[in-house]
């Protein structure tokens, strides 16, 4: 897995939370009682380790382990020793039937592109897990079509640490290539002498392709939504959010 350079950079990494704050993320409000009600949990992809951090600081007594490629976002979450963070993917791990519940939030099941990647991705988590253990994951609904949001003019303005002012925009390559979705992320501040980009690649399946990987891996679906409030998925939700267990 390629990491972006968004999270490979140490001063965009150390900005992440202040741009994606946990307080105003639906996906932390779903996962967080999943994670708080399984004595094991492993984070794929994991970022700056908000959300397990969240869920010790909540009361979890029990095993937390954050996975993710990018070492400046693991330099965030290892402010917190009393979890576990391991610099990798997927494909550099071998855990055995370890984990009541592993998730990957912030739509980062998006980021493996191909076949393999994800059938790849899939059978280590299975593996992962214990028995009847849960993978919960999501990824955008190609029907929602929400990379028509993404440009300039929806631009994303905050204040960082220190009275930093900080801008996000993206901008989507065209045209799309099938279901991959190709952009360009640009962070500006006027205490910067340049801009700095990153460059991405997502994958938007539709919600029967996700149902075929899952199945192929060996997991059985047990529930799917459409938004973060629960609501049954339909062809008009923004998200397919999956909870699937070990079949």
């Amino acid at each position: 897995m390629v990491v972006d350079r968004q999270f490979a950079d140490p001063g965009l990494a150390a900005l992440y939370d202040v741009l994606h704050p946990g307080d105003q993320r639906g996906d932390f409000a779903f996962y967080l009682p999943l994670v708080l009600s399984s004595s094991s949990v492993l984070d794929v992809g994991c970022g700056t380790g908000e959300l397990l951090r969240r869920a010790r600081a909540a009361g979890h007594a029990g095993r937390l382990c954050g996975l993710d490629p990018a070492e400046a976002m693991l330099d965030q979450a290892r402010t917190r020793p009393d979890i576990e963070w391991v610099h990798g993917d997927l494909g550099s791990v071998a855990w055995d039937r370890e984990f009541e519940l592993v998730v990957m939030t912030g739509h980062a099941f998006q980021v493996l592109v191909e076949d393999h990647e994800i059938q790849a991705s899939l059978s280590t988590i299975r593996a992962a897990l214990t028995e009847g253990g849960r993978f919960a994951f999501e990824t955008r609904n190609p029907l929602d079509r929400a990379w028509e949001r993404w440009a300039p003019d929806h631009a994303v303005e905050v204040i960082g640490p220190g009275g930093l002012q900080l801008r996000m925009a993206h901008e989507v390559e065209t045209p799309i290539e099938e279901d991959l979705v190709s952009f360009t992320t640009t962070f500006t501040s006027p205490a910067w002498d340049r801009p700095r980009q990153s460059h991405s690649t997502l994958r938007f399946l539709h919600a029967d392709s996700v149902a075929s990987f899952v199945a192929g891996a060996g997991l059985v679906i047990e529930e799917q939504f459409g938004d973060w409030d629960r609501q049954p998925l339909t062809s008009a939700s923004p998200e397919i959010i999956t909870i699937a267990t070990r079949g």
